[in-house]
């Protein structure tokens, strides 16, 4: 496979999304990221809001693994990891691209040219950011924060295997709030 592709995950309210789609914009490649939601929905069947709910959820966790119906067969969210799976194999092997989340380090780990990077941030940097930017209020922008990090951490360690976040499973991490979007986009650009 020929493609260069950057992958990101990131924490919540660090803004990798918006640096991945800058970069993206940047080297004139597509962004995949909310895109992904719509072509699983397309291809599973399922809402895309459930989709996008499932993708943070891991099927895990003391409760489910005591009650689970794995014992009955695969269960939606590994229907759904494997339809992920597939189509961020066939983005990859089409054109170069930035992918952001949906486990894409993992998934093209020995498919593709990949540059990994992992966007975090202070819980005081991304707390305003999630306020300034998305207007999240509901909850403290702190508990929103750490449930978003702990539901994607959980899922990355469900199917993957590996801690999300830990620098080794990344071949770049950078701090957005130290760095700023507009440093994290032109490092990953040079990089690229």
């Amino acid at each position: 496979m020929k493609n260069r592709i950057i992958t990101i995950s990131r924490e919540f309210g660090s803004g990798g999304r918006t640096i991945g789609k800058k970069v993206a914009e940047n080297l004139g490649i597509p962004c995949y990221d909310r895109e992904l939601i719509h072509k699983i929905a397309q291809e599973s069947g399922f809402a895309e809001e459930y989709i996008q709910d499932a993708g943070e959820y891991s099927p895990g966790g003391f409760l489910a693994s005591a009650l689970s119906n794995r014992s009955f067969g695969p269960t939606n969210e590994d229907y759904l990891w494997e339809i992920q799976w597939k189509i961020i194999t066939e983005l990859a092997e089409k054109e170069s691209c930035v992918i952001v989340g949906r486990c894409a380090d993992y998934i093209l780990r020995d498919k593709a040219d990949c540059l990994t990077a992992f966007i975090h941030a202070s819980m005081d940097y991304r707390a305003d950011r999630i306020v300034r930017v998305y207007g999240e209020r509901e909850v403290s922008p702190q508990e929103r924060l750490r449930d978003k990090d702990k539901r994607r951490a959980a899922y990355h360690r469900f199917y993957t295997d590996m801690k999300w976040g830990d620098a080794k499973n990344y071949q770049i991490t950078l701090d957005s709030g130290k760095l700023g979007i507009e440093q994290c986009v032109k490092i990953l650009q040079m990089l690229y």
